[in-house]
């Protein structure tokens, strides 16, 4: 293969451990004859990660170039948590646990690059989908200097059979499950599962039960209702039910609960960055949680005002995470505001957890704008002038009169 650019001398590769990454890393060592760093973190997908650094040595990767690194409480406190502070759902629906977590990856792809004097960074994510861009963005935000390899782009092994072969003549082992074809693809962290392609290519058809791996079917959830108590301070989530928390731990304890229910369960067809639409299957147990109570507490601290301009920011706030604008400025402008809004989001909200569905049932906080005096039918003892509304009405209502005199104006004379 031709190229114009030098080969890199070393490259830290994104590594899954799995057979698309271990062919990438093969790969990047035979074509280019370079050293290869692997990077595999662990974002709470609920795998084993030792068999990763195994087969990494397997395939001739030094055991000093091996990175396996625990970016749970990371990935939650400093990525999910400012998101959700945002309330941020991707065209109305989607909360966006796959686009949250590419940023961190490539942010610690950039570290292990300069702490190992790598050129280079490498990822496995396809020439069609919305990871690449993601990657690629956030290490160039980083290290503008940085080279990064994208091997689908790349390499000729544009087959399912091509790459087996390959893996096959390299020696590199190949689950039995893999030698046919996948029946879906699987991306997972502790924020969501996301579920594509093959069976859920066709959209006009049901996603098979066994696509769901996180929740409950929502009609075989419990056929009572639980409740849960979610503390929060100044936007974050803190407490569960009254006991105090690290975010990684409480995310996780509300997947569990939410998978009980049956709740965070969602079938998309989105729009991606790239141009074309895609359906996934997407779960978000803990996540759906999240979302409920947060809104929930901002109802009784939240301003009027400032919660509005939040809701109108939102879909670009969303949007910029989605197609991999984490690392811009104008998403940390965002972040700023969002920031502020959220000084007094602090109280506890109480939920219902029944057969898929997660509601606000109670929502209490010693910062609550909420005030009982004044929206009370009986008495308010004269906490609100009934009357100061008359002129309230009419001062909005001359615009509208006098529009509406005019119209009918015009309307006489014909």
């Amino acid at each position: 293969m031709s190229r114009t650019r030098p080969a890199p001398k070393k490259v830290v590769l994104a590594y899954s451990g799995g057979l698309d990454t271990s062919i990438i890393l093969k790969w990047l060592s035979t074509e280019y004859g370079c050293e290869v760093v692997t990077f595999t973190a662990d974002l709470g997908q609920g795998e084993e990660l030792d068999p990763a650094r195994k087969k990494a040595e397997m395939l001739g990767v030094a055991p000093e170039n091996i990175f396996i690194e625990d970016l749970r409480e990371e990935f939650v406190r400093d990525f999910v948590f400012p998101m959700f502070r945002a309330n941020a759902l991707y065209e109305g629906l989607y909360l966006l646990g796959t686009s949250i977590a590419r940023p961190l990856i490539s942010k610690r792809l950039v570290e292990i690059a300069a702490l190992t004097g790598a050129d280079a960074v490498a990822h496995g994510a396809t020439g069609k989908g919305n990871d690449q861009v993601r990657f690629e963005l956030s290490a160039y935000a980083l290290n503008p200097d940085i080279r990064v390899i994208a091997p689908w782009r790349e390499w000729d092994l544009t087959s399912r059979t091509r790459l087996l072969e390959f893996a096959e003549a390299h020696q590199i082992p190949i689950a039995k499950d893999k030698r046919g074809e996948a029946p879906f693809s699987v991306d997972a962290n502790l924020l969501h599962t996301s579920s594509e392609g093959k069976v859920l290519e066709d959209p006009a058809q049901e996603a098979p039960d066994y696509v769901y791996q996180r929740s409950a079917h929502p009609e075989d959830a419990p056929d009572t209702p639980e409740y849960v108590e979610i503390g929060f301070e100044r936007g974050d989530a803190v407490s569960l039910n009254g006991e105090a928390l690290s975010p990684a731990t409480l995310l996780t304890r509300l997947n569990e609960l939410g998978g009980k229910h049956g709740c965070g369960r969602l079938d998309l067809v989105e729009g991606r960055f790239v141009g074309m639409k895609s359906r996934g299957i997407y779960e978000t147990p803990g996540g759906t949680l999240l979302l409920e109570a947060h809104r929930g507490i901002e109802q009784i601290t939240l301003d009027r005002g400032a919660a509005h301009l939040k809701d109108e920011l939102m879909p670009r706030y969303a949007e910029l995470i989605y197609n991999g604008f984490w690392f811009s400025p104008e998403r940390e402008m965002l972040q700023a505001a969002i920031d502020r809004s959220q000084e007094h989001v602090t109280g506890t909200v109480r939920l219902k957890l029944y057969k898929g569905l997660a509601r606000t049932v109670g929502r209490w906080s010693e910062h609550s704008l909420y005030s009982e005096a004044h929206v009370t039918f009986e008495d308010d003892a004269g906490a609100y002038d009934q009357a100061d509304a008359a002129g309230f009405i009419q001062l909005n209502a001359l615009r509208l009169k006098l529009i509406a005199a005019r119209n009918r104006r015009l309307a006489a004379k014909g």
